[in-house]
């Protein structure tokens, strides 16, 4: 089984907790934020369609016991009117007087359920949009974070706490705003009910009963809580290992992982079943204790009523209502113990994604940061140090001086820094020590768009979109025009690879773009960097796919796309940059040897051998090809 790497986020650091109260302020400040302006009206509407709905609520079993006690008295009362013989002009008055009663009982429960019902579709756009702008701050924070970041942090469980984010925030509001805080405004008017039409005990009774009822559901869910973030962290792990396998099922079959990742998959799925049976355990004992509350409640009011009843004190219809009173409040509360899990879990997955709103980038703008000023392209390293996580050194005193249209190359030896030297001229990372500039512009001083808009890169596996080739190519430079976009077709040699697609520019390439070769993928990557039109061009092994038929045509066209601009080829294949007009020779994160190609063979050291070496190859690998052809 492969080991699990430990997710940044969520296993590295502590379990946030998940304060409701912390909670509440940045839901009442997303609200109030400008963003959510338009919103007012449906707010406001939304806040007293709730006040009215409680207040019906308390007032309909009030009515209706008002129009039993009705009931009661014309009993009383035509009975002696019979004897009397009045009844025939006492009962059609006391009949239209206990039926408008009934009356608007009904209208008033309808009202105390319609209302809410009316909020939630005004309140509906409202929520939803909170959701979308909570995602696409945590989205557009996260894209801001630097490299490393990004380098450690699961794709997979990142998607996943800004989704579980988004939600908790429309959850949250439907529940705690809307469900739980008007449930306690229902309570206290209840209890002022109660107090004032039928004697201050019903008013203990109402308030012991949900008390109780709340701090039993409260500390039980406060437990099962543990055992819910326990599920999140299989379900996490889970995801994360799915997402893994299946972005990288090539590289599964070609090692013949299949069982490998199933077993892994199994095992946080399990730990997720696990932690899923003792949550649901636990569920129908809150359950079981929540409903013996409830009930001792209801006999309590029932016995207190029923006693003032037989005393005098109160009628029968007193009776049923207090009883409804109580009732209607526990409607509310019978999810309380579901809700609180889950507005306990909304809170911490809302305070998970602001905490990933208050990461700050590794890298980031300086505050009086100012766009690059081209005037060449020149770029130059200083004394560059720069040290990676994990390793002992990366670049120790790498100095080169790249001329205005200059063409360079950088090699050697695996390890040896070159990919670290591009990072850093895209500012990924700030060197521990020295600068980068460009044009004399010390990056660190420069708005980190504006030097990316000025760089093209060529990398060596190129990354494609999900989306059209049309969208690939056009990535860099969205506004190209058709005319431009068939002139770097033509360059970068697709043109008729494209013209032969049934759907042509439209195809879609596939994730990460697997419906394309590697040579395909290359081509596209090299017009996506032509099309940008950059100052500097940065080609990272950009031919290192492509057979030598197509080699030679790409290269022509990268030689014509890097005339009159500066260009940093990083190779391994020496052959691509044997024509540069200075190499650089990295070892060991240092600048080992520098020169042309010639001066560097007849220096007969690193790159003498290097050369060497891969010439030796291609010969030997020529002789087998000719063997092989004339043994047919």
């Amino acid at each position: 089984m492969r080991p699990t790497a430990p997710d940044n986020a969520e296993d590295a650091q502590a379990a946030p907790k998940g304060a409701l109260g912390l909670t509440m302020v940045r839901l009442f400040a997303l609200l109030a934020s400008p963003e959510m302006a338009k919103w007012r009206v449906r707010m406001g509407l939304a806040l007293v369609l709730t006040i009215i709905a409680k207040l019906f609520s308390v007032g309909a079993p009030i009515l209706f016991g008002d129009g039993i006690n009705l009931i009661v008295e014309a009993t009383g009362g035509a009975t002696a009117a019979v004897e009397g013989r009045q009844g025939s002009t006492l009962w059609p008055g006391v009949l239209t007087t206990f039926s408008l009663a009934f009356i608007a009982y009904a209208v008033a429960r309808f009202l105390s359920v319609g209302a809410p019902q009316l909020r939630d579709a005004m309140f509906s756009p409202v929520s939803q949009d909170a959701q979308r702008l909570t995602a696409v701050r945590a989205f557009a924070h996260v894209q801001r974070l630097s490299i490393g970041y990004h380098q450690t942090k699961r794709t997979g469980a990142l998607q996943r706490i800004i989704e579980r984010g988004a939600r908790a925030v429309d959850f949250l509001m439907r529940f705690l705003i809307f469900n739980i805080a008007p449930t306690l405004f229902e309570l206290t008017l209840a209890a002022i009910v109660l107090s004032a039409n039928y004697g201050w005990e019903f008013a203990v009774i109402a308030v012991i009963t949900i008390a109780v009822y709340m701090g039993l559901t409260w500390s039980m869910t406060e437990w099962r809580v543990v055992i819910r973030r326990q599920m999140n962290e299989a379900d996490n792990e889970a995801s994360a290992r799915a997402v893994d396998g299946l972005i990288n099922f090539e590289t599964v079959k070609a090692f013949a992982a299949e069982e490998r990742e199933s077993e892994a998959y199994n095992s946080a799925m399990t730990r997720y079943a696990s932690a899923a049976a003792r949550s649901q355990s636990s569920l129908a004992l809150l359950n079981g204790l929540q409903a013996f509350v409830m009930n001792a409640g209801l006999l309590a009011m029932a016995l207190t009523a029923g006693w003032k009843a037989y005393n005098g004190v109160l009628m029968a219809g007193d009776v049923a209502a207090v009883t409804l009173v109580l009732m209607n409040i526990y409607q509310p509360l019978n999810i309380l113990g579901w809700a609180y899990r889950e507005i306990k879990q909304g809170a911490v997955d809302m305070e998970r994604v602001y905490e990933t709103l208050a990461l700050t980038p590794d890298v980031d703008d300086a505050p009086d940061a100012r766009p690059l000023t081209l005037a060449g392209g020149a770029v130059r390293f200083e004394d560059v140090a720069f040290t990676h996580d994990g390793r002992s050194r990366s670049l120790g005193g790498v100095s080169m001086d790249i001329p205005a249209g200059g063409f360079v190359g950088i090699c050697g030896p695996s390890g040896a820094g070159k990919s670290t030297i591009l990072r850093l001229l895209f500012r990924f990372y700030d060197p521990e020590q020295g600068t980068v500039s460009i044009d004399g512009q010390d990056l660190r001083g420069i708005a980190q768009t504006s030097l990316r808009d000025a760089l093209g890169l060529v990398p060596q596996d190129v990354v494609l979109f999900n989306d059209t080739l049309r969208s690939n190519i056009i990535y860099g430079k969205p506004d190209a025009s058709e005319a431009e976009i068939e002139a770097v077709l033509k360059r970068a040699h697709l043109a008729d690879f494209v013209s032969g697609l049934p759907d042509g520019l439209e195809t879609r390439v596939g994730e990460r773009g697997l419906k394309l070769s590697g040579g395909e993928k290359q081509r596209v990557g090299v017009a996506r960097a032509i099309l940008k039109d950059p100052a500097v061009l940065i080609l990272d092994e950009a031919t290192s796919a492509l057979d030598s038929q197509t080699e030679g045509e790409v290269q022509a066209a990268l030689s014509d796309a890097a005339r009159g601009r500066t260009t940093i080829a990083v190779a391994h294949r020496l052959s691509t940059i044997a024509g540069a007009d200075r190499i650089f020779v990295l070892d060991a994160g240092r600048v080992a040897e520098t020169g042309t190609h010639d001066e560097l063979l007849a220096m007969d050291g690193l790159y003498a051998d290097m050369w060497r070496r891969q010439s030796e190859a291609v010969s030997a690998a020529g002789e087998v090809l000719e063997t092989a052809r004339i043994a047919e």
